[in-house]
């Protein structure tokens, strides 16, 4: 008897010494390409936002109630507004009095210059309505934030080509209804190392005025990019850089790179830092994902990370008790009244055409000045091993299938044009056919399986049961990526609009983690 008491008591204090499951959750907590997430709260709801580039609908939104699951609700626009013309970048939430605002960075249509606009929403509807642009100035300005410094609301940003002055952050006063600069701007912290400076966030602690903020390299393989800090007693400075910087990186372990984020305050005011970053590996593929590192003050009046200098995927849980959900798979049958918020489309090389009728999916649209390759549907992949597959339900000259899609002159395709299944490669705009067969089938089923996220396989199906594999080795397609976006997986169409492709439905699976 006592033996088994003391087995007992052993197993209870061996059981609660081991770190539980639960306790912790793995970044990135966005599955999926989102560059240069902001984050806030509202209430008991977190909302976050991110690039979309070069892929509509324009800024992504997502939600969560405890930081490490999110839902995507929607986007900040359905349609570009009035005065832009493509690169959406950087936007930057914020609320105040009853009102949520965005503010972000897109090319101007008259001059294709990069400037900042604004939209606000009602409380929480996150039906924005666009207010045009409210920072034109210099060459470039991108990635706004808004501080408020009791009662004064300043907007600050990275700003180029101002009388050959180095990048530095700008500031200005803004109005109390937050859509207009009041007064001349001023300089906040220029870039004397020569390293850059953009993704700027700021609070207050105590005495000081801190500005985290992102320099070198942000995208692409080479992407050496890194979180930094400097602080100042004086909202306009002058800053004090910390000489300690970066105080978070990647480089090794589970980090190619990570910067451009914002902190919010949880309610009982601790800070996590949303940013995003390139996970080492295959994991590339998946672009600037977002991951979720805590903040903590120092005693000497600095700020570091809890977790340490380098941005590491696994992670204390924010709130005791929350567990994070496994990723899942994609199913759309078109069944619903309006297209799925996870589709994404090729805007800038094609005025897209869907339409859902009869759980069917009509997908063409018309080609824009110099793109010979069609329209596409696609998603975000999330992990690196996952498969897609369709069914094409009609027959027509329009070439029509799946895609692996990087921009109008990088991507591969398998589809169906008349009774020839065929796979195409364009490469830097250069066309080539990888195969092709005559299909008794008129509408077949086709398959992309994917690998390490940039190997390809390449099948077709009578039944959707039997496939008939393409190619004996897969497809290398890295050269997919593009430099601030990686490839998309989905459906295309070739061909004029009046011959649309019509999709029976698109499965998406990834392998079970």
């Amino acid at each position: 008897m006592k033996q088994t008491i003391l087995f007992v008591l052993f197993f209870l204090v061996t059981f609660h010494s081991i770190p539980q499951e639960s306790s912790f959750f793995d970044n990135p907590v966005i599955r999926g390409d989102m560059a240069d997430p902001s984050i806030i709260r509202v209430g008991d709801i977190y909302y976050a936002v991110a690039t979309s580039s070069e892929w509509a609908p324009f800024y992504p939104v997502f939600t969560s109630t405890d930081l490490i699951n999110w839902e995507q609700t929607g986007h900040i626009f359905d349609e570009k507004p009035e005065w832009t013309s493509h690169s959406f970048w950087a936007p930057e939430l914020y609320y105040h009095n009853g009102i949520m605002y965005c503010y972000y960075s897109a090319r101007r249509k008259s001059d294709n210059v990069t400037y900042i606009g604004v939209a606000s929403a009602e409380g929480t509807s996150l039906r924005f309505r666009d207010h045009g642009p409210i920072v034109e100035l210099g060459t470039e300005a991108i990635d706004a934030f808004v501080f408020n410094d009791n009662g004064q609301l300043y907007l600050t940003w990275k700003a180029y080509g101002l009388d050959q002055r180095p990048i530095e952050l700008l500031g200005s006063r803004l109005s109390t209804d937050g859509l207009r600069l009041e007064g001349e701007p001023f300089s906040l912290l220029k870039d004397d190392e020569g390293i850059g400076m953009e993704g700027q966030h700021h609070f207050k602690q105590g005495d000081y005025y801190y500005i985290l903020y992102s320099a070198k390299s942000c995208c692409g393989p080479s992407s050496d990019y890194d979180v930094r800090i400097a602080r100042s007693k004086h909202f306009r400075g002058p800053y004090e850089k910390y000489e300690g910087n970066p105080i978070l990186s990647g480089g090794e372990g589970d980090y190619i790179s990570v910067g451009h984020g914002t902190a919010v305050a949880t309610p009982d005011g601790r800070y996590f830092y949303l940013s995003h970053g390139y996970q080492t590996g295959d994991a590339f593929f998946l672009g600037r994902q977002p991951v979720l590192h805590e903040l903590k003050m120092t005693d000497d009046g600095w700020v570091r990370f809890k977790t340490g200098k380098q941005a590491v995927n696994r992670q204390p849980v924010p709130f005791e008790g929350s567990v994070q959900k496994k990723v899942s798979d994609f199913k759309d049958n078109f069944s619903g009244k309006a297209l799925r918020v996870d589709w994404t489309w090729n805007y800038p090389f094609a005025d897209i055409d869907v339409r859902l009728k009869d759980g069917e999916l009509l997908l063409t649209g018309s080609q824009i000045a110099g793109n010979e390759y069609g329209t596409v549907l696609c998603l975000r992949p999330q992990t690196t091993y996952y498969s897609y597959q369709t069914k094409i339900n009609n027959i027509n000259d329009s070439f029509k299938g799946l895609t692996m899609y990087g921009d109008d002159k990088n991507l591969v395709t398998i589809g169906i044009a008349a009774n020839s299944i065929e796979v195409r490669s364009v490469r830097d705009g250069d066309p080539s056919v990888l195969f092709r067969t005559l299909s008794d089938k008129a509408t077949p089923h086709l398959k992309i399986d994917v690998e390490r996220g940039c190997f390809l396989t390449f099948s077709y199906s009578e039944d959707g049961k039997s496939w008939v594999q393409v190619n004996d080795a897969p497809l290398d397609v890295a050269f997919l990526v593009r430099w601030d976006r990686v490839a998309r997986p989905g459906l295309i169409h070739i061909g004029e609009t009046e011959a649309p492709a019509v999709i029976d439905f698109f499965v998406l699976e990834n392998e079970k983690e």
